[in-house]
């Protein structure tokens, strides 16, 4: 092929790389594709110009034919497709860890709340055997003295043996 036609080709491929198709759009892409309408373009300007397609991809310009084009543009929708996937594992993942932070978080406040129902049946129960032991052999020596009451003391109350269920959860290591 004579220089100056070679020449021109390259200028044509400098000449889109530095319009920046790619940086108009946000990610932006790697590359511009330069379709030729059929395959017998594409080989007569191989076959005048070797060199082309090289110099092409170092001007960020792939040239491409219908044929090509179509398995470029499976390809380009497939990567999509896989990065897509890759960010949808990624907040997949993320959501996993925000789950399994508020699981725990959750279980620190039933294991308070337990403990905390525990306590009241124990205050309940001391209570009552304050009540029983204490209050009613008092109340009990006053009728004994005379004092009436239309009502009657009860003999004693019962106590709560129901505890709270245990939170522990044993973690896999």
């Amino acid at each position: 092929m004579d220089e100056p036609s070679r020449g021109g080709r390259q200028k044509a491929f400098a000449a889109i790389e530095r319009q920046k198709h790619f940086a108009q759009f946000s990610p932006c892409p790697e590359f511009v594709i330069m379709f030729l309408p059929g395959e017998a373009f594409f080989q007569a300007a191989l076959e005048a110009d070797p060199s082309l397609i090289e110099f092409g991809a170092e001007n960020r310009v792939i040239l491409s034919t219908p044929s090509t084009l179509i398995a470029l543009l499976k390809t380009v929708a497939y990567g999509w497709k896989q990065e897509q996937l890759a960010d949808n594992a990624k907040k997949i993942s993320e959501a996993g860890t925000d789950l399994f932070d508020t699981c725990a978080i959750l279980t620190g406040h039933f294991s308070s709340l337990g403990k905390s129902l525990n306590q009241a049946v124990n205050q309940y129960n001391k209570t009552v055997s304050s009540f029983e032991h204490r209050f009613i052999p008092r109340a009990q020596k006053l009728k004994n003295l005379g004092v009436t009451s239309s009502k009657d003391l009860p003999s004693g109350l019962e106590d709560i043996t129901l505890r709270a269920k245990g939170t522990d959860v044993q973690e896999e290591e």
